[in-house]
């Protein structure tokens, strides 16, 4: 069977015995901080295992694409030296939400492997959780398994849990013997970690609630969720040991070979070239770009570790790219995003190759030349933090290449001088699991803002420092639930809304508003006067202007949306969106700065929308009929089976559930005001709308006046008189600039008669006044001429300043640098530099110290000299 024979087996299985067949989500958890990438089946369903989410299912199968290339799941280090591990993988899972449990769970597995797959029974072999007798008690009793093919494991590897608190529960392990050719023994002996038993199917069954003192409460409806590599079943069904075997990577590899000009498959660097294509494609595709940070850094690493083992290979040109297309071919029918996205992927990668080769080249030599001095076999910390931190050499890359040359690498030198960064980015970190933040309440929140800006509402729940109390009181912050409210709760892009609750002669302000699960809308503020209690009925009410407001810039997002991919192209897509009463800030894919010409036409576009005045329709439709019908859904938003569908004449067509004006014409105006890089492939435009964008325009208007006044110019000819004042002062600027070589030569001619010789070198150590300090590398060059053998050392003081430059004559660097010169001079007035032998520069705050330093410049180089 083909990798795709088998995907569709699996799926058409789970299909026939009730499960909804849901496509692969993102590579980019949706609304999910905790995770870098999805890194399982389970992870699109993990709101619904919490019971923060409903589905209309409740059982499921998918084939979830998967990297597990940084964090807690890091394989990268091993990929290409080992016959399992991937950056990228498939996943094939079925799941169930509260129906059918362990007994269901093991017969589906167990028929699926031996029946429809036809995998004799003999070769597998299954693991439990030592304490769990009730799957136990299936596998032997109800499926048959010989007791010499089961095992009971203990906690470590067969109790599953999503953190440390929350759902968890025992696991059964199915295990695919790969024959008595390899070395290894069954799970659960010292000898298990050999290549021959081979985890196929991992059965989690969640059945607890873990606290945190630890206790497990059994779960209300315990759930199912299992996974099983497509790679690892596929290089069982196709009869070999490694998954770099299986039909999904040959041609992967066969064209990276072709590009290197080997025949050569199973080279390690070929596999990490061929896995780190997957990964790296469909990162991108799901709108990951490489960056210095968060996922675009892990994406930078994975396409950086290829090119090096393209380099390794000796593919010295750009070559990455050029994978795209066969993996296109191999998995495009499966993933037609993955299709769809191809030229943008194939651009993505080509630049980072271009941006990347110079520093490969030069990392390379250094760290070869590091080797050829090295004495032992230990590539030292501080060369690996060099290569990192001056020329942006991934460590891991040193890492690979000492595995390669059987060396290692200082780590430990390495953390030491990476510590400052280390810590830096540890705080800046957003990903980690927080199950505790949680308002714990029964019900939910019904939205009324769409029709409503005040509503009468009932408080079901008040919440102090993230616990419930009774009430609130005057002063006191805290969170307020509320049965209905007219808020606006944050999302989409789209700011909470903000306004006051009154109950009962109290009054709470609201300060933001947001939702928890999709069901909760948590009014967060202050009680200003009164007393707040659970229970009270009361009137919500939202700010107006401040709504308003925020409905003009979030109508105008969508426009500004459609207009940049009339202007730019279909490649734009939403990365990121921020709305609120202010402005609003968009940030999409583009490769390069939009001209001012282009952000011209887009402002003009948005503006004539403005003018027709086109109606802003809200209808419901189900998910798949919104985007057969044209609508684009936004970037990392999730979204139920029926989604909203918001409509701009015939302009732009959008899944979103947020606020918005009535007739396009109410925003009034739109005008962009900065358009900046803030990732690789990512910009960033802000905008503001309505009376922000006119007292905005009038600042300007203003502005310009001011300066017309200064060039004594008209409002309309004031740039035209502004470029002629620069072009003057350019003028002027060159003529300084040949007066200061005039006097600069005069001065080295009258310097050099000052210089004295010391074991034949002309030495010159001098201090100049009235001298431009760009000017004295001039001047060092030309005493250099004049005097032959020479050191020199030139000083110029401007305030507390003091600058310094030293020149060597060539033939005299071998005794002399021209960094140690100026740097003996420098750390005598407070200051140090460097530079080349020949010359170099510092400067310092110790004027006082000059006089003396320089009159010890003599001695020092005799003391060179002598050596």
């Amino acid at each position: 069977m083909t990798s795709a024979d088998v995907r569709a087996a699996f799926l058409e299985f789970f299909r026939e015995r009730g499960h909804s067949i849901q496509p692969s989500s993102s590579l980019v958890p949706a609304n999910d901080p905790t995770l870098l990438f999805t890194n399982a089946g389970m992870v699109q369903f993990k709101e619904v295992f919490l019971g923060r989410e409903q589905r209309d299912f409740n059982r499921a199968a998918t084939s979830q694409r998967c990297v597990r290339a940084g964090g807690k799941h890091n394989d990268l280090e091993n990929v290409g030296y080992t016959a399992r591990h991937h950056t990228f993988f498939e996943m094939l899972g079925n799941f169930s939400f509260g129906d059918y449990f362990k007994k269901e769970a093991i017969r589906f597995a167990w028929d699926f492997l031996t029946k429809e797959l036809e995998i004799p029974a003999e070769k597998l072999w299954v693991t439990v959780f030592e304490e769990d007798s009730e799957a136990e008690k299936i596998w032997l009793d109800d499926i048959g398994i010989a007791r010499t093919r089961f095992s009971r494991i203990g906690a470590k590897d067969n109790f599953w849990s999503m953190g440390d608190t929350g759902p968890c529960g025992p696991c059964s392990e199915i295990f695919y013997d790969h024959g008595v050719h390899l070395p290894g023994g069954p799970p659960g002996t010292p000898e298990e970690d050999g290549d021959r038993y081979i985890e196929i199917w991992n059965l989690v069954f969640m059945q607890y609630d873990r606290a945190v003192d630890g206790a497990l409460t059994p779960l209300p409806k315990p759930s199912v969720d299992t996974g099983m590599g497509l790679e690892r079943i596929a290089a069982v069904l196709q009869g070999v040991h490694s998954n770099y075997e299986i039909d999904l990577f040959q041609k992967l590899l066969k064209a990276a070979a072709g590009i290197a000009g080997t025949t050569d498959l199973m080279q390690s660097s070929l596999r990490v070239i061929a896995d780190h294509i997957r990964s790296s494609a469909f990162l991108v595709a799901d709108g990951v770009m490489p960056s210095n940070e968060g996922r675009g850094y892990v994406l930078r690493r994975i396409i950086r570790r290829a090119i090096r083992h393209g380099y390794r290979l000796g593919i010295h040109e750009t070559f990455f790219y050029k994978l795209v297309a066969p993996l296109v071919e191999e998995m495009g029918a499966a993933f037609p995003e993955l299709k769809a996205a191809q030229a943008q992927v194939e651009r993505v990668l080509k630049k980072e190759e271009e941006r990347f080769a110079e520093t490969l080249e030069q990392g390379m030599k250094i760290l070869e030349a590091c080797v050829a001095r090295m004495q032992g076999s230990v590539i030292p910390g501080d060369t690996v933090f060099q290569l990192y931190d001056t020329y942006g050499f991934p460590v891991d890359l040193t890492a690979d290449f000492a595995r390669e040359n059987n060396l290692t690498v200082d780590h430990a030198g390495f953390e030491m001088a990476m510590s400052a960064q280390r810590d830096r980015a540890r705080l800046a970190s957003s990903f980690g699991a927080d199950y505790e933040q949680d308002i714990k309440l029964d019900g939910q929140t019904e939205f009324t803002g769409y029709d409503y800006l005040d509503d009468q509402v009932h408080i079901i729940g008040l919440y102090k420092k993230g616990q419930p109390v009774d009430s609130l009181q005057d002063g006191e912050e805290g969170i307020v639930v509320l049965d209905k409210t007219p808020f606006y709760a944050e999302s989409g892009g789209q700011a909470g809304d903000c306004g006051k609750i009154e109950a009962d002669g109290a009054v709470f302000e609201v300060t933001d508003t947001q939702k928890q699960g999709g069901k909760l809308f948590l009014h967060k503020g202050k009680l200003i006067c009164g007393t707040l209690t659970a229970g009270q009925l009361g009137d919500a009410r939202v700010s107006a202007a401040d709504r308003k407001a925020t409905e003009l810039n979030h109508t105008a997002t969508h426009l500004l949306h459609s207009a940049l991919r009339q202007i730019l192209g279909d490649h734009v897509t939403q990365k990121g969106s921020l709305v609120n009463s202010e402005r609003l800030r968009f940030d999409f894919s583009h490769f390069e700065p939009v001209t001012a010409y282009e952000i011209s036409t887009i402002e003009r576009l948005v503006n004539e929308q403005i003018r027709l005045n086109n109606p802003v329709s809200a209808q419901l439709m189900a998910k798949d009929e919104a985007v057969k019908a044209g609508a684009m859904a936004l970037f990392d938003e999730k979204y139920g089976d029926e989604v909203r569908v918001l409509k701009i004449g015939d302009f732009s067509t959008e899944l979103c559930g947020g606020t918005h004006v009535q007739r396009s014409g109410d925003i009034g105006c739109f005008k962009i005001i900065s358009e900046t890089g803030v990732a690789a492939g990512i910009r960033r435009i802000e905008a503001v709308t309505g009376a922000a964008c006119i007292d905005w325009i009038a600042s300007r208007d203003k502005a310009l006046a001011s300066i017309a006044v200064l060039v004594k110019s008209s409002p309309e000819k004031a740039a035209e008189k502004v470029e002629l004042l620069i072009e003057k002062n350019r003028l002027l600027e060159k003529q300084l600039e040949r007066l200061n070589a005039k006097l600069a030569s005069s001065a080295g001619g009258e310097l050099s008669a000052q210089a004295v010789e010391v074991n034949g070198v002309k030495v010159l150590a001098a201090r100049l006044n009235d001298v431009d300090p760009r000017s004295m590398r001039d001047m060092v060059d030309q005493l250099k001429n004049k005097l032959g053998s020479s050191a020199i050392v030139l000083a110029v003081v401007e305030g507390d300043k003091v600058s310094l430059i030293a020149g060597v004559s060539k033939d005299q660097t071998g005794r002399i640098k021209a960094g140690d010169l100026v740097n003996f001079v420098a750390t005598k007035v407070g200051g140090k530099g460097g530079g080349r032998p020949d010359m170099a520069q510092a400067g310092g705050n110790d004027p006082a110290g000059l006089a003396g330093a320089l009159a010890q410049v003599p001695a020092w180089v005799q003391e060179q000299t002598a050596r």
